[in-house]
């Protein structure tokens, strides 16, 4: 397949040219893959875990998302059935991110994280590029080369960028949830409803990063507070719980 043919938009056409202004780079929790999420914990940064699932029956995922959702995900064990966990480990910038420097400007521009090289773009190829959806001031959309004419994204190398983006969380999976496991990191929410957001604590964090991980599956819970939901869930044979135990967040939709 040609790797341009990486997203969809709504627009014939689009351009984009990078003003400069940094808003993308405050307060969005930014996507790092295992080997970025030890580097920014070496240097001092703070984590996000946030945690989605969906059922092997299809419970909360959509058709159309399937095969996309099923690779980045890890199956677990859950009630009498099985869970599909997919993990993102986050850069946590409530704020300006750590790296900005007085001018707006990345000090690790050169080793910035792969979904920063990416941006504007989507990781996730059920999303479409949408400019109103972005930071970015109109003039940014109004200038530069073209970035997508059709479905087609015109810039190969940035293509590129975006499978080693999508083939990180894949290969990166199985390693999470040891990660998570040792940090007793075992509720998630249901894709579609939501996320467990967990802050672990960075020294626990670094421990687990570099640890060998080779446990055996932990039984896993979804936290779920629709009781609609909840009800198909426990028809579904899974373990489920609508509170949390205070060591995470519930971020529902």
């Amino acid at each position: 397949m040609d790797p341009r043919q990486t997203v969809t938009s709504a627009a014939t056409s689009l351009q984009f040219d990078c003003t400069g202004c940094g808003k993308c780079c405050n307060g969005h929790h930014v996507p790092l893959t295992l080997d970025e999420a030890r580097h920014w914990v070496a240097d001092g940064g703070q984590l996000i875990v946030l945690v989605e699932a969906f059922l092997a029956n299809g419970l909360g995922l959509p058709d159309a998302q399937r095969e996309h959702a099923t690779r980045r995900a890890c199956a677990v064990p859950c009630g009498s059935t099985q869970a599909h966990v997919a993990i993102t480990f986050a850069a946590f910038n409530p704020g300006a991110c750590r790296n900005l420097d007085a001018d707006n400007l990345c000090r690790i521009y050169e080793r910035r994280p792969l979904v920063c090289r990416i941006y504007p773009m989507e990781i996730n190829p059920h999303i479409p590029l949408r400019p109103d959806a972005k930071d970015c001031p109109t003039e940014a959309w109004q200038r530069g080369p073209v970035l997508i004419h059709g479905s087609h994204l015109m810039d190969r190398q940035l293509a590129e960028l975006i499978e080693r983006s999508r083939q990180a969380d894949r290969d990166d999976i199985h390693a999470k949830v040891q990660i998570c496991q040792q940090l007793g990191i075992t509720t998630s929410a249901l894709k579609g409803n939501g996320f467990t957001a967990y802050l672990p604590d960075t020294g626990a964090l670094h421990a687990a990063l570099h640890a060998p991980g080779n446990a055996a599956l932990a039984p896993w819970t979804l936290h779920v507070e629709n009781p609609a939901l909840v009800e198909q869930l426990h028809q579904a044979g899974a373990r489920v719980c609508s509170t949390s135990a205070g060591h995470y967040s519930f971020i529902g939709f």
